[in-house]
């Protein structure tokens, strides 16, 4: 039919097969065949735009068009098809010219004029990467409002807020819930940013020098939905920079969510019990009857090393490499791949334990309640009545002393032993103190307030909004 030996896409130049193992090796179909739908996507648009140049005709293309929505549908209603037909394929582009062929004869071969695989790859992986990406977005859209609902309902509720995980001063569990939001946060304009990075065509590039045929490439990119088109064919090829960007994001995600989870384990603890965990996203031991383990914060926490080498990995690959495409550049996309699905699931697995869990309050507020808290509140008292904040600090600091050798809470010394400390220090410093005004006094934009953590809760609420509506999608 073409004087062709067999169907590869690069064979014309060997006499001989290649080893049996290493055949095996290079192929990248088990994991490439992923990219299916792009592929199809991008041989569409190529499909129309070799029209214009008269390598195609009318005809041609209109039966190049609905040859890949054969395939397109009989790889969507057929999945053990492309097992059986793609056994031999090397690669994604190997397999739909395979099948282009089986239904137009030669006449599937004509789709590959003027590109090259390296191009091919980059486009298709360019649009996974952009769909990706906002898959992750609403998954971390799903979290956010997991966290709005808890914050709202425990709105009430004091904790002891820690630094070097020692108590520290009073906060509301909202503050804290809403901290881990901001986080959560950040990591979807990281997102956007790898979305961004990704969305230039690189379509007309060739191999590395450009297309010798004329192709509208502004077209293809708009077909294809990109909002403009790569700027060097050289680099176009081997730029996976985009690639870096949405690992790394996954990465902050991944990090973020194995904090989260190192929080709720040490909440769920018989020394906390801040939190009661839910049944639906724990287990039991096989051994012990009365065990009920955090094992959903435990696995993400434990995954989160994968998504941390996924991006080592790649960076790893590419510092070495010289500029054009290397076969290297094949290893981006298994770890990838592997990294968004983790971080998938990682993000809906706490969403539904974080939605399910219920807060220990009346803990909580007795944690918060620890004297030793209001020591900061006691230092601020004495600067209101005129002493230099640094010896305000060392006043309460020996009245903290003293109270830990008489091994009672500072606030239960007698006047008479808090005169000896300091003249400044009066019954009415302790009678002022409690956990309600100390979080009163945080009454700044950011700060643990109640009446700034309800504005905290609005503004993320309305930012959670505007993006949902800036996407269409649901907040």
């Amino acid at each position: 039919m073409s004087g062709r030996k067999d169907d590869r896409l690069w064979g014309g130049r060997f006499e001989r097969e290649p080893d049996a193992q290493f055949d095996r090796f290079q192929r990248s179909f088990a994991f490439d065949r992923r990219l299916l739908p792009y592929e199809i996507a991008v041989d569409r648009a190529w499909a129309k735009a070799l029209e214009p140049t008269g390598i195609f005709t009318a005809t041609e293309v209109r039966q190049t068009l609905t040859a890949l929505d054969k395939i397109a549908k009989h790889a969507k209603t057929d999945p053990a098809w492309i097992d059986s037909f793609g056994a031999n394929a090397e690669d994604v582009h190997h397999f739909v010219e395979k099948a282009l062929v089986e239904e137009l004869g030669p006449l599937g071969w004509k789709l590959h004029t003027g590109r090259s695989r390296n191009e091919l790859i980059a486009t298709d992986f360019r649009l996974f990467v952009m769909d990706a990406a906002e898959e992750t977005q609403r998954g971390l859209a799903n979290l956010l409002s997991a966290f709005l609902v808890q914050a709202k309902a425990n709105l009430g509720v004091p904790m002891a807020g820690t630094t070097h995980m020692q108590h520290a001063q009073p906060i509301l569990l909202s503050h804290f819930l809403l901290a881990h939001a901001e986080a959560f946060t950040r990591d979807r304009t990281r997102l956007e940013h790898a979305a961004a990075g990704a969305d230039a065509c690189p379509m007309g590039s060739g191999a590395l020098a450009g297309n010798s045929f004329g192709i509208a490439r502004n077209a293809v990119a708009k077909e294809l939905g990109f909002s403009r088109i790569t700027l060097n064919s050289l680099d176009a090829v081997s730029d996976r920079d985009f690639a870096l960007d949405y690992l790394f994001a996954l990465a902050g995600i991944a990090t973020h969510l194995s904090r989260l989870a190192e929080d709720f384990i040490l909440f769920a603890s018989e020394e906390f019990s801040y939190l009661i965990l839910p049944e639906e996203y724990s287990t039991g031991s096989s051994l012990m009857p009365q065990k009920k383990n955090p094992d959903s914060w435990e696995l993400i926490r434990g995954k989160t090393g994968r998504i941390t080498g996924a991006l080592v990995g790649l960076l790893t690959t590419l510092k070495g490499l010289p500029t054009s495409y290397q076969r290297d550049l094949q290893e981006d996309k298994e770890p990838l791949f592997a990294a968004h699905d983790q971080v998938r699931d990682m993000v809906a697995v706490a969403t539904g334990a974080l939605g399910s869990t219920k807060f220990n309050a009346e803990r909580l507020r007795a944690a918060a309640s620890n004297s030793a808290l209001l020591a900061t509140e006691a230092a601020d008292d004495l600067v209101r009545k005129g002493i230099p904040f640094r010896h305000a600090h060392d006043i309460v600091g020996n009245l903290l002393r003293e109270a830990e050798k008489q091994s009672v809470p500072w606030t239960a010394l007698p006047r008479e032993t808090l005169k000896k400390i300091s003249p400044a220090l009066e019954a009415d410093l302790v009678k002022s103190l409690s956990v309600d005004a100390a979080l009163a006094r945080k009454q700044v934009p950011g700060g643990t307030a109640p009446e700034s953590v309800r504005s905290a809760i609005a503004d993320l609420e309305a930012r959670l909004n505007k993006k949902a509506i800036k996407t269409g999608a649901k907040p």
